[in-house]
């Protein structure tokens, strides 16, 4: 029977443990044993342990590299800082409040600055501890500097990780998949329902947790939040030719126009395809951008096929065409995202410039809008730095105030073991209390056999640092507790004699920093993010629901040039994108702590986020397909729908049992036959977005059924279907 292969975590694993272990053990040895500086050695052993291991760094072996040259000088930095507050108590405690604040409330710039948090803070933790020795700052940074080169060399030379596939090379394989689905559609090849699956699965793989972490354009720079918003814009339009690929031929005849703004679509994602390879030039919008306009302007004649005065079939190629521009909106959204985050551009051409707000200010701006954007108590990275904080100073006050030998052990327990819900704390805390105390049995009985023969302690470190460095991530904190227990009483072993109690001491000081993260995480929002989720969704809709009635205003009183948006609307798109923000960063924690999307009953969080993007995005194109002010039946109509579906926004925040049924006013067809010929597609338009979002918000409860009754048109046109959740002038 054939053996099964190893696991991929297994094996990086076991790679990075090498790495660790060598630079590690390279340096600590050459400190203790060639140069005899203890000092040196500790700081040496513990820099890559901080790095490599307490550190989750992403990406391949040149990416990791590069953040460990990044973060030296800041752990340079706390280690100076630290060595300096250990002169009493008091100090060191309101630097760990300051910095354990600072340093964790960071990591909102990105996964890379994320990642290293954890080991950043334990250079404070290590220098802040007693004895007071301003003396002994040179050796630490030497043996700091030394460890973290090590580990430099170790990544890009030793088993080096291999290179992480960038999100842009995704977006651009995309990219080319949607150009020949509209390429393909435009030949008159519609009906393909195979080709509508690969397009869906391509857009599923656009999602950011599908992505490795290294590679999420999750950062504040204009580069990934050019990259991460193409990535949306790039899924909407595999999603909508995905539903032109579902529809039967006879949905789907010739036109003209349509086969036109196809090819135009199929051109502009193969460009931006090839600018994100490198292969060609950064390609503007403006060329897509006048094929948009020059389809906007005859979309509301009819084809040609077909008797004119047939309103179903006239209604029914309006809907075709509204969808297909949607298409063509999100095609020159990436475009024009693309041309932001990697060419360089500092405006959006003609495109509204709320959707690329952050193509204007600097880096340091937008880094500034991005931390000042979660200094609030409704956001999980500020909660998550708050409790950090906490934490760390409270540990800091307890080994300080009881004088410990090894206190910094305490802080270390709080640091790796602390989580964001008191549930998931108590777990791990409790692993690890059990693994420690096995550690320490198995610590105490190597030090009783081998008394002070430091030459044991020698050969037993470098095998016991490597399994504890390759199973401890992967096996749990039991696991990672009780071998690292191994690891800290070898390695001290050979700084100074050592006896069984150095055991006990690390199973005490464990033990002590498990109940203060116990404690941190029962009285410091307990709940995670769960609670944040809850509230963050419900604000969302809220904000939301004016947002709908001002964009479904702004069409039917468009003046034909410029886009109504002024006082209220303003407001409102500038607190629903706000909010929008800290709820996506709480539903991101939530997944992390295990949450899951309801299967009875329960609302659908993910959903909900979706449906309020979809307000926001509606609200930037809608107003600028409209000409000419609508008829006072329309006006009504808008305004009736419109403040219909507000009301279910707002009913659907307070998640009631079942959820809402949503349904906004069906466009009528004494509306449809005395609007301008100019005008009706643009209320074609609204009418299908409030659908969409009609059939999200009915679909959030979970429980109920996924759209709302389909609205009986006096027209004929076609109902709502389960496909119109997906992208559309909203999605």
């Amino acid at each position: 029977m054939p053996k099964r292969p190893p696991s991929p975590g297994r094996v990086r694993a076991a790679r990075q443990s090498v790495r660790v272990t060598v630079a590690s053990a390279t340096g600590f040895y050459s400190a203790l044993y060639a140069l005899d500086r203890p000092v040196v050695a500790v700081y040496a052993l513990f820099t890559p342990i901080a790095l490599g291991i307490l550190s989750p760094v992403p990406g391949g072996g040149r990416d990791r590299a590069r953040t460990v040259l990044f973060a030296l000088p800041v752990a340079v930095a706390l280690t100076a800082l630290g060595t300096a507050l250990a002169v009493t108590t008091g100090s060191a405690v309101a630097g760990m409040l300051v910095i354990g604040f600072t340093v964790s409330f960071a990591s909102a710039y990105g996964p890379a600055a994320a990642s290293v948090v954890p080991g950043l803070l334990l250079f404070y933790v290590l220098a802040c501890f007693p004895p007071y020795a301003p003396d002994t700052l040179p050796q630490r940074l030497g043996g700091l500097l030394a460890g973290g080169v090590l580990l430099v060399l170790c990544e890009l030379l030793l088993l080096p990780a291999p290179p992480v596939q960038p999100y842009r090379a995704r977006i651009a394989a995309a990219l080319d998949l949607a150009s020949s689905a509209a390429l393909a559609s435009a030949q008159g090849h519609r009906h393909a329902p195979e080709r509508a699956r690969r397009l869906r699965e391509a857009g599923l793989a656009l999602r950011l947790s599908q992505a490795p972490p290294a590679s999420r354009p999750t950062g504040a720079g204009r580069t990934d939040r050019g990259l991460a918003q193409a990535g949306a814009a790039t899924r909407r339009v595999l999603d909508q030719l995905a539903r032109t690929a579902e529809r039967p031929d006879s949905a789907t005849a010739a036109d003209p126009p349509s086969e036109a703004l196809l090819r135009g679509v199929a051109a502009g994602c193969a460009a931006t395809a090839g600018a994100l390879r490198g292969a060609r030039a950064v390609p503007g919008p403006e060329a897509l951008e006048e094929m948009v306009a020059g389809f906007v302007a005859v979309r509301g004649r009819p084809s040609g096929t077909g008797p004119d005065a047939d309103a179903k079939a006239s209604l029914r190629l309006l809907e075709c065409r509204s969808d297909l521009l949607v298409t063509a909106a999100s095609a020159l959204t990436a475009q024009a995202a693309v041309a932001v985050a990697i060419g360089g551009r500092r405006d959006s051409a003609g495109l509204p410039p709320e959707q690329f707000w952050y193509a204007g200010p600097s880096a340091a701006r937008l880094l500034t809008l991005r931390l000042t954007g979660n200094l609030t108590l409704r956001s999980v990275l500020f909660q998550n730095a708050v409790r950090t904080a906490l934490g760390l100073g409270a540990a800091r006050l307890v080994a300080g105030a009881l004088e410990l030998s090894h206190g910094f052990w305490v802080l270390l327990a709080v640091l790796t073991l602390g989580r964001t819900t008191a549930g998931a704390t108590w777990s791990t805390v409790r692993s690890a209390a059990v693994g420690t105390l096995v550690g320490a049995l198995a610590a105490g009985a190597l030090i009783f056999g081998a008394g002070d023969t430091v030459e044991v302690y020698a050969a037993v470190l470098v095998p016991v640092m490597f399994v504890a460095f390759s199973v401890g991530p992967i096996a749990g904190p039991a696991w990672a507790q009780g071998l690292f227990t191994l690891v800290v009483a070898t390695a001290f072993s050979q700084l100074a004699p050592a006896d069984w109690r150095l055991a006990e001491t690390r199973l005490l000081d464990v033990l002590a920093g498990c109940t203060i993260g116990l404690v941190c995480g029962v009285l410091a929002w307990p709940a995670g993010a769960h609670a944040e989720v809850r509230r963050g969704v419900a604000e969302v809709l809220r904000a939301a629901a004016p947002l709908v009635r001002a964009t479904a205003s702004a069409v039917v009183h468009a003046s034909g040039d410029a886009r109504p948006r002024r006082g209220a609307a303003e407001e409102a798109l500038r607190l629903t994108r706000h909010r929008l923000r800290i709820a996506e960063g709480a539903y991101a924690q939530y997944r992390t702590e295990g949450g899951r999307d309801p299967v009875a009953g329960g609302p659908d969080w993910h959903l909900a986020l979706n449906c309020a993007s979809h307000a926001v995005i509606g609200s930037h194109w809608l107003p600028r397909q409209a000409y000419g002010p609508a008829p006072p039946e329309a006006v009504r109509w808008a305004r009736e729908s419109a403040a219909r579906l507000a009301a279910a926004m707002d009913d659907a925040a307070a998640f009631p049992p079942g959820g809402v049924l949503a349904a906004p006013v069906p466009l009528p067809h004494e509306v449809v036959s005395a609007a301008p010929a100019p005008v009706l597609p643009a209320l074609v338009d609204v009418d299908t977005w409030l659908r969409t979002l009609a059939a999200e918000l009915t679909a959030i409860g979970g429980s109920g059924p996924e759209e709302p009754p389909p609205p009986v048109r006096d027209g004929g046109a076609r109902p709502a279907t389960s496909r119109d959740t997906a992208a559309r002038t909203g999605g």
